[in-house]
């Protein structure tokens, strides 16, 4: 079964150009993953600080092998202090059908 989740946090005010880049840069080397099926980005319309990202991958094992990718721990520890949550407020989602 494939591992699907939906990632969120909100860019502190004048963060969300950074977050962006380093989004853009860490989505590029989240798809090269061989277990990765979909990694997209959005900004919420009506306020563009507001980040969610939409994540599948393979399987479990395909999932646990994303967190162990050595660009992981590098990109939260960017992330941190330019985003008001503590860290991405992750939601898994199991398919209805």
């Amino acid at each position: 079964m494939t591992k699907t989740l939906f990632a969120e946090f909100t860019a502190r005010e004048g963060a969300q150009d950074e977050v962006a880049r380093l989004l853009r840069d860490y989505a590029d080397q989240v798809r090269e993953e061989e277990g990765n099926l979909a990694f997209d980005v959005y900004t919420k319309a009506s306020n563009a600080r507001a980040f969610w990202i939409f994540e599948v991958y393979r399987d479990e094992d395909a999932f646990r092998m994303h967190l162990k990718q050595p660009y992981g721990g590098p990109f939260n520890t960017a992330l941190a202090p330019l985003i008001e949550e503590d860290a991405s407020v992750l939601t898994f989602l199991d398919p209805l059908i």
